[in-house]
């Protein structure tokens, strides 16, 4: 009785493992389902989480907090970087050291990390090419070129180097004591050695720098604003980009106010694996501006919604 009961369960158990991976027709398929999950469900960690690690909604001209949540814990602000790298230079055209139709050079490709630099989002000049200063800020601003971020920083410092440490002396002249940089393009590391970092901030941090820029230099939304952008670039001819604020492009997400003009009018979005999507976003209704930043949001999605939350929030309770 026993033997019998002993083969009946082997059986069984045999019967139910084909059943099992019966619908599995090969590996290939497996994997292209775990492939897919995958995008779908992007990783989470302490700097890039479900719908963000840190947002908050500022009044541009008081400074005052009209939303926080989580604004003073450490994220990465990936592209949000080049913000600081369009203030420096904006700061060197109003001491004169150079003027928006200066040229700037593209310097030569020597290392692994140059290359790198370039990658995803470039213009892709080759050394030696050149376009003016007022056209690497429309390359950083809505193409986010990180090869053009580079060249603006040796065209103001001389040096990559010389660059980030006016970047670091900047933010600490704001007040943003939680703020780090290491490149000027916002960029994870090519190799993490010593000295070499992810550039870290926070959203109390970054909407000081927002709001400082703004009133320093307006004119930053002559290039934040810019929908789509057309470079004519040495050897490849004229060039169309379109700029990646899906809160300011995309009809859909559209911040609309009451006179039917469209709010948002810039400044700049951000997004690397280990970090996630981030924005830092400005928009008016009236003569009422408010800041919104957002950092570490899972997707671009979430990141496009809660940013324009918070900024008709923003605009509605500045207009109440």
């Amino acid at each position: 009785m026993f033997l019998r009961l002993l083969f009946a369960a082997i059986a069984i158990a045999s019967f139910c493992e084909v059943s099992i991976a019966a619908p599995v027709k090969s590996r290939k398929a497996s994997a292209k389902l775990s492939t897919v999950k995958k995008a779908t469900n992007p990783p989470q960690s302490r700097y890039r989480r479900t719908p963000y690690v840190g947002a908050i909604s500022i009044d541009a001209d008081s400074g005052s907090v009209l939303f926080s949540d989580n604004a003073d814990v450490v994220a990465y602000p990936a592209s949000v970087t080049k913000l600081m790298t369009a203030f420096l230079v904006l700061d060197d055209i109003k001491k004169g050291r150079f003027s928006l139709s200066d040229l700037v050079v593209a310097s030569p490709t020597k290392t692994k990390r140059d290359v790198h630099l370039r990658q995803p989002s470039a213009i892709g000049l080759k050394p030696g090419q050149s376009i003016s200063v007022e056209e690497m800020l429309k390359a950083i601003m809505v193409k986010s070129a990180n090869d053009a971020a580079i060249f603006l920083a040796e065209k103001c410092s001389g040096s990559v180097d010389d660059f980030v440490a006016r970047m670091n002396e900047k933010a600490l002249s704001l007040g943003m004591k939680s703020t780090r940089f290491y490149n000027p393009n916002g960029l994870p590391p090519y190799k993490r050695t010593i000295g070499d970092d992810f550039n870290v901030s926070t959203c109390n941090d970054l909407a000081k720098m927002a709001r400082a820029l703004l009133k320093a230099h307006p004119e930053i939304l002559k290039y934040t604003s810019l929908k789509t952008c057309s470079l004519d670039l040495p050897g490849q001819g004229v060039v169309k980009f379109i700029n990646h604020n899906n809160v300011m492009v995309k009809d859909k997400l559209k911040v609309i106010n009451p006179d039917g003009s469209e709010a948002a009018d810039g400044l700049k979005t951000g997004y690397i694996d280990a970090g996630g999507s981030s924005v830092i976003l400005t928009g008016k209704r009236g003569n009422k501006r408010a800041i919104v930043v957002v950092l570490g949001s899972s997707s671009s999605a979430e990141r496009d919604d809660a940013a324009r939350t918070r900024l008709d929030d923003a605009l509605d309770a500045l207009s109440w």
